[in-house]
C-alpha cells in the first residue's frame, strides 16, 4: 500500500476529485463549506485530546482503538484541505513553501528558538 514516501500531493487531489465526483458532492462543495469542514474536522481531533495530561494523550497514540480514531480525524481534515486545494488550483507544495519563506522572516531562529512566543512579541 502507498505512504507519505511515495504518494505525491497531487495523487491525493486526484483520488479526491474521483471519490467526489462519483458521489455528485461538487454541488455541496463550495470555499465556505470546505472551510467550515476543515474547522469541524479539526475540531473532532482536538476533541480527542480534550481534558487529557500529556501521559494520557500518549496512551490514546498507543492503544490501536484510539490511534485510529486519530488517524481517522487526521485524514479527515487532509480529505477536506485537499478537496479545498483542488477544487480552488491552490498548489499546496507552492503555497507552503511560500508561507514557511514567510514564517523564516516573522520566526527568526536567534530570537525564535525554544520561546513560544508570537513573532509580535519579539
Amino acid at each position: 500500500m502507498a505512504d507519505d514516501r511515495d504518494t505525491t500531493i497531487d495523487v491525493l487531489k486526484e483520488r479526491t476529485k474521483s471519490f467526489c465526483e462519483a458521489r455528485d458532492w461538487d454541488q455541496y462543495h463550495d470555499a465556505k463549506e470546505l472551510a467550515i469542514s476543515i474547522t469541524v474536522e479539526a475540531a473532532e481531533l482536538l476533541e480527542l485530546f480534550r481534558f487529557k495530561s500529556r501521559e494520557e494523550m500518549e496512551r490514546l497514540f498507543s492503544a490501536r482503538e484510539t490511534r485510529e480514531e486519530i488517524c481517522d480525524e487526521v485524514a479527515d481534515v487532509l480529505f477536506a484541505l485537499l478537496r479545498f486545494s483542488q477544487l480552488y488550483d491552490i498548489d499546496v507544495v507552492t503555497e507552503f513553501n511560500r508561507k514557511m519563506a514567510k514564517n523564516e522572516v516573522k520566526y527568526p531562529v536567534e530570537l525564535a528558538r525554544g520561546s513560544n512566543k508570537k513573532y509580535d512579541e519579539f
